[in-house]
């Protein structure tokens, strides 16, 4: 399941993310915000791993502190064997060549006031000393390779539409030549067919320059499309992590079993006979996750034992890691997962 140690970029481990809630005129802390706890993953080589879950599930504070845009409150990031967690921002630099991101919104992450040609240019003057010829040239044949024009390298972002500006971003972060890209949900402002380009340029990227992705999203099927492997979160913690493959046709954690059973399917006959399995009650509170299994509350095999026991993330059958202690059967997900049923038969 996890990478060949030699090819790991990225090794998350036990990766802690709690937001302080601040109360009265002193600002004492009253309680915490539990984003994240206890994640670790590891990504390798040319390699995407999918993370996804429902919103506030901590997908995106997972993203922004293997950036360092937020710190984590506890656990370990190392890139290419060295720990990067703890290290100040001038020690910090040189990694951040190697570590870029495309973000959530093309129309809040370029700076509004820079022409096109400046944003894409600016990783290469803070990384580089190249003369103003040379990253001429290198930005031009940027914006030819993400599909934009290098006349509309004087423009300002205003002047772009919604699937341009992302094509812009993705420029930017190829600029200094990084080995990997966090993807914090970059196709869920764009339009339907615009997301299936964007999707398609960062998959061809990957291929042409070895790329790998922490593609973070909530869109089941786009990160099947991309992903080699899945990490999937629930209220803050990563509760299945399979390959592609084997966790969209067999699912063994039923939340996971329950998202998928909510994809639409194409088909009419399969779609008929899919069940839906639908989860009763709402996600509970981050700042007072329940004990045991988080997911109890809205688990509908849940037992006495998921209510007092928290469930390790092990390999069930299948291979899929899973945080489960009465994980899916096959039986169970033939029933629901009609893409399961089609591989199986």
């Amino acid at each position: 399941m996890n990478p060949n140690p030699a090819s790991v970029l990225l090794d998350v481990r036990k990766l802690t993310v709690h937001y302080p809630i601040r109360k009265g005129v002193l600002g004492r802390v009253g309680a915490h915000v539990h984003a994240a706890d206890d994640v670790s993953f590891r990504i390798a080589e040319g390699e995407t791993l999918g993370l996804v879950g429902e919103s506030g599930c901590g997908k995106s504070s997972t993203a922004k502190a293997i950036l360092k845009l937020v710190d984590p409150t506890s656990g370990e990031i190392h890139w290419r064997g060295e720990r990067i967690d703890s290290l100040s921002p001038a020690r910090m630099r040189p990694f951040r060549r190697e570590l870029q991101a495309v973000f959530q919104d093309p129309y809040s992450s370029l700076n509004p006031r820079m022409r096109a040609a400046d944003i894409v240019s600016e990783p290469i003057r803070n990384f580089e000393s190249a003369g103003r010829e040379e990253i001429g040239e290198r930005v031009a044949a940027l914006f030819e390779r993400v599909g934009l024009r290098p006349d509309q390298m004087v423009k300002y972002p205003y002047e772009f539409s919604g699937g341009q500006r992302q094509r812009l971003g993705i420029a930017r972060a190829l600029a200094p030549k990084p080995r990997l890209i966090v993807c914090d949900e970059p196709v869920s402002a764009l339009d339907v067919s615009v997301q299936a380009q964007v999707i398609n340029l960062l998959m061809d990227l990957q291929d042409e320059f070895g790329l790998s992705y922490l593609f973070v999203a909530h869109d089941l099927a786009v990160v099947e499309h991309i992903s080699h492997r899945v990490a999937v979160m629930y209220l803050g913690r990563i509760v299945e992590l399979a390959t592609s493959d084997q966790l969209y046709s067999h699912p063994r954690m039923p939340y996971t079993g329950a998202l998928m059973s909510a994809v639409p399917v194409a088909d009419p006959r399969l779609a008929a006979a899919k069940k839906r399995q639908v989860l009763t009650g709402d996600v509970p509170s981050p700042t007072n996750p329940p004990p045991g299994c988080r997911f109890h509350t809205r688990c509908w095999k849940a037992q006495e034992v998921c209510r007092n026991q928290d469930p390790p993330l092990t390999e069930k059958d299948g291979g899929n890691l899973a945080a489960c202690h009465f994980p899916l059967t096959d039986p169970e997900v033939l029933e629901r997962v009609p893409s399961a049923r089609n591989v199986a038969g």
